[in-house]
């Protein structure tokens, strides 16, 4: 095993484990095989004999053979919130990635229990921005002189201790859709907002919505003394992003968009705003995944969409729509590989457990994080 320079490990294929990134890697069960002609109705039969003791919620960017036994899908936060308005489910499978399932658990009662199929389903957005680099940073912006004037606002797609980070210290929770309103609430408390971990959704808020500049952003590294900014740096901003990316959102391009203009012509471009500044100033359209998912509702028959989001939810809106022409912005396919951990096999595995009396891969977050992780999302929850 080698360690880069940025201290993670690099494993040679085939090699070596990492225990921290490949939590879920082993079950303690048998995974049934994908290649199981029953798993559809043996997942069926399982749900059934839970009844309403189960509740089952899949992300939009889920594949289609897991999202046909959800309760209900939609984004992040929309399901965190459902999973607390169903306070008569005993189990909450959470068909999504790691830091959702802390939410749920975060806004769920003591007697709920959280599942989350596959505990390597993780966020590499999320996994950008770790509280130890996060306190680290917190340092930096102390030593600079200017932490009392910094308001920290995470973004939804965060592990729960960098929400209780921001609770503890003054700051809130945002969503895509929220941003700019948590933004404006930040200005109102302090003269600077420390952004995590998605750098995209940041710059792209304050600059294309709150008529900041380019040059009133600077980005802190975690990888490099001080963030890689000087105290002047600092100083003189008033968006200090985090170097975190969507690995999804971040591969799409200028190119991209020029790319199928040139294909499809007329076509609208649709994106989110956790995609690159270039892309987002080339798009027609900028929005949340529900945003997007209405845009498309609410397009005419016939309209042509290239639409910047995960593939799992753009083929499916075009199913969904074929009156229109819905394509994928990238020509090349690219999946969230971190979504796609969870499959038929382990949900199949996950019910049949809980069917069974035997609570799998729950995910809890303790009572103090809870306590100041609450804080920073009830801050959010109070915007106007």
């Amino acid at each position: 095993m080698t360690i880069t320079e940025t201290g993670l490990p690099l494993f040679i294929l085939g090699r070596d484990t990492d225990p921290h990134s490949e939590r879920g890697v082993d079950c303690p069960g048998e995974l049934p095989p994908a290649s199981d002609p029953t798993l559809v109705e043996r997942a069926r039969v399982a749900k059934e004999r839970l009844g309403d003791r189960l509740f089952v919620l899949g992300h939009h960017y889920q594949r289609d053979e897991v999202i046909q036994f959800a309760d209900v899908t939609g984004d992040s936060f929309k399901l965190a919130r459902e999973a607390a308005a169903r306070p008569e489910a005993e189990y909450i499978v959470f068909c999504g990635v790691h830091f959702m399932a802390e939410s749920a658990d975060i806004l769920t009662s003591d007697a709920q229990k959280v599942v989350l199929p596959d505990l390597a389903a993780g966020c590499s957005m999320a996994d950008m921005a770790t509280f130890t680099q996060v306190e680290d940073c917190w340092d930096a912006l102390e030593d600079a002189g200017i932490a009392d004037r910094v308001v920290p606002i995470t973004y939804m797609n965060s592990s729960a201790d960098i929400k209780a980070f921001c609770g503890r210290h003054g700051g809130a929770v945002c969503t895509s859709s929220n941003a700019r309103r948590a933004l404006d609430w930040a200005f109102e408390q302090g003269e600077k907002v420390l952004f995590l971990p998605d750098q995209h959704l940041g710059r792209n808020t304050a600059v294309l919505e709150m008529g900041l500049s380019l040059d009133d952003c600077v980005v802190y590294n975690p990888h490099r003394p001080n963030g890689g900014l000087t105290r002047e740096q600092l100083e003189n901003a008033k968006m200090i992003l985090w170097k975190g990316h969507c690995s999804v959102h971040g591969r799409f391009s200028a190119a991209c968009v020029d790319e199928v203009r040139a294909r499809i012509p007329g076509v609208n471009v649709l994106v989110h705003p956790e995609c690159r500044h270039e892309v987002v100033t080339k798009a027609d359209f900028v929005g949340s995944t529900e945003y997007i998912i209405r845009k498309l509702e609410e397009a005419p028959a016939g309209s042509s969409w290239a639409v910047g989001t995960e593939l799992n939810l753009v083929r499916r809106l075009a199913g969904r729509f074929p009156d229109k022409t819905i394509t994928f912005l990238d020509r090349t396919v690219c999946y969230c590989s971190t979504m796609n951990r969870i499959d038929l096999p382990h949900l199949v595995w996950a019910l049949e457990s809980l069917a069974d009396g035997e609570v799998v891969n729950q995910i809890t977050v303790d009572a103090d994080t809870t306590h100041w992780a609450k804080v920073a999302l009830d801050r959010m929850l109070a915007l106007p």
